[in-house]
């Protein structure tokens, strides 16, 4: 592919993601749930004929993966990458001339599923110990050290599991409401499913919005310094 042909590419994509019953649904799906076109014809306020045409061309252009189970159609993000494009596009949008000031609700500012890994206060809170703390070294691509590689395993997590995917193993996001990074990747993924297994945080049906438990809050305290309280 020569240097038109990427720059088609990029303005084809651009274009999808620009619409903006299109960009609802992008960023219905941030959750990492799938959804049916019925369900995203009402987020984006759109027929259901006028949906079915987006997604279509979400799908074409490898923004979304269909599902067909049975006689249901469901969409999702087709991966991490494209939740992590549209995280920084979020960054993008904000006007980096002003002052910085967060208008993202309480709730979902301080914990939030980003596609398959936690984004919000949190989260970089979490990736600032996780520093901090020698676990991880690297400059937006991570390693883990043996140090880290222990905590990570105390958790339940299979490092070796981990490495053997066909993904970035672990890679700084650029959270949208903080302006910061959070932990993304192979481990970003795998310890907001240990959050979740432990009861530390637990995820809304609807939402992208995570409540940390008073268990999570004790955790958190004592395993990694940071104070909190029960969302």
């Amino acid at each position: 592919m020569n240097a038109h042909d990427d720059d088609a590419a990029l303005s084809q994509v651009a274009g999808a993601i620009a619409e903006p019953a299109r960009t609802k649904m992008l960023c219905a799906l941030m959750d990492g749930h799938a959804r049916t076109s019925t369900e995203m014809a009402v987020i984006a306020g759109v027929s259901p004929s006028t949906a079915s045409a987006h997604l279509a061309r979400l799908k074409d252009d490898g923004l979304l993966t269909l599902h067909t189970q049975g006689r249901h159609r469901y969409y999702s993000l087709a991966g991490p990458h494209v939740a992590q494009a549209i995280e920084g596009l979020m960054v993008i949008s904000r006007n980096s001339r002003q002052a910085f000031v967060s208008t993202t609700p309480n709730r979902l500012q301080f914990a939030r599923t980003c596609y398959d890994h936690m984004a919000g206060t949190l989260a970089v809170q979490l990736h600032d110990h996780f520093i901090a703390a020698g676990w991880l070294v690297g400059d937006g691509t991570y390693q883990l050290t043996v140090t880290g590689e222990t905590a990570m395993i105390e958790l339940g997590i299979d490092i070796a599991t981990l490495r053997a995917q066909r993904r970035r193993f672990a890679c700084a996001c650029l959270d949208w409401s903080m302006r910061r990074p959070h932990l993304a990747g192979a481990l970003g993924a795998a310890f907001l499913q240990s959050a979740l297994r432990r009861k530390w945080v637990t995820q809304d049906l609807d939402s992208r919005a995570l409540g940390v438990t008073v268990k999570g809050c004790r955790a958190l305290a004592n395993r990694f310094e940071i104070q909190t309280h029960k969302q």
